[in-house]
């Protein structure tokens, strides 16, 4: 009894691998841009799931960029040095103290313990900024769409800003040498000054820029929701629009929907927003029927 019940397990292990092989076969040799959020990133043994996941993308062909956020951890520096932390509309105002603490701890612990973390799962990463290299050229954030309106404000949010130009030859030589990129978004202005940018809008310009096959969007809710709190598997470009329109898609949803329209029409193939918690949601996204988020495609 005892060989056969192993046997059988054996035997499942081996129709999810052959269930598996034709999407490894579909994203072979293909980018895929993972941004890992803050949230996401809070549980030990999610950070180790998902390293495992980035590492057996590669080993199955696949060409995968980490971009990270670290909104909780920059906060909890923060506070520990008693610096004050204000908001609008969602971003942080990042004065010059404030703005060096974000510098030391995304481009620091968090993106060293991530890059460390998918050496262990058995590949090779390298953690940069968007400043190294010059990958991401950034200007500074001079106003916002008001979430009432929808009309431009003026508002100063300090070294904040936005990507200008994405220089995708520094991704390319390190995916060229078989090295995972790990990016901290932060981006290097006209001005030599550094600043603080979305880790979403950072991913999507990336994904679009190397005209990626997924932008994966992991954060801390299923996906998009429909009115009655039911996960949406599928929308089309036009139907995301027109639910933001309605107010089915609202608060922190919108910015990321419009974030994966915005690299859609720049040149990413698809864009997924899936719960990050789940240990190994890239996987079963990825090489599953099923899936396991929102996918959003043009």
């Amino acid at each position: 009894m005892k060989i056969k019940n192993e046997t059988e397990n054996w035997l499942k292990k081996v129709r999810i691998l052959s269930e598996a092989l034709p999407y490894m076969h579909k994203y072979n040799d293909s980018n895929l841009v993972i941004k890992f959020g803050g949230h996401a990133m809070n549980k030990k043994n999610t950070n180790i799931s998902f390293a495992k996941d980035i590492a057996f993308l590669q080993q199955v062909g696949v060409k995968p960029i980490v971009v990270h956020g670290g909104g909780p951890q920059i906060a909890k520096m923060l506070k520990k040095l008693n610096i004050e932390s204000n908001f609008i509309d969602g971003l942080r105002v990042t004065d010059e103290d404030t703005v060096n603490v974000v510098e030391m701890v995304l481009s620091g612990a968090i993106n060293k313990s991530i890059v460390a973390n998918i050496i262990d799962a058995g590949a090779k990463a390298v953690g940069i900024s968007g400043k190294d290299g010059g990958l991401i050229s950034a200007e500074k954030i001079f106003s916002r769409k008001d979430p009432n309106s929808a009309l431009e404000k003026v508002v100063d949010l300090g070294f904040v800003g936005r990507p200008k130009s994405i220089d995708v030859n520094v991704l390319n030589s390190l995916l060229e040498g078989n090295l995972i990129p790990v990016v901290a978004p932060l981006g290097l202005g006209e001005d030599g000054l550094t600043y603080n940018i979305n880790a979403d809008t950072v991913a999507g310009d990336i994904a679009g820029a190397l005209n990626a096959s997924r932008l994966l969007m992991l954060t801390d809710v299923p996906g998009v929701l429909d009115e009655n709190g039911n996960l949406i598997k599928e929308l089309s470009k036009t139907q995301a629009k027109k639910w933001i329109g309605k107010g089915v898609i609202k608060e922190g949803m919108i910015p990321k929907i419009e974030t994966c329209i915005n690299s859609l029409e720049n040149g990413t193939e698809a864009a997924v927003i899936l719960d990050g918690r789940y240990p190994h949601a890239v996987l079963m996204e990825l090489f599953t029927e099923h899936g396991g988020g929102t996918i959003i495609r043009n």
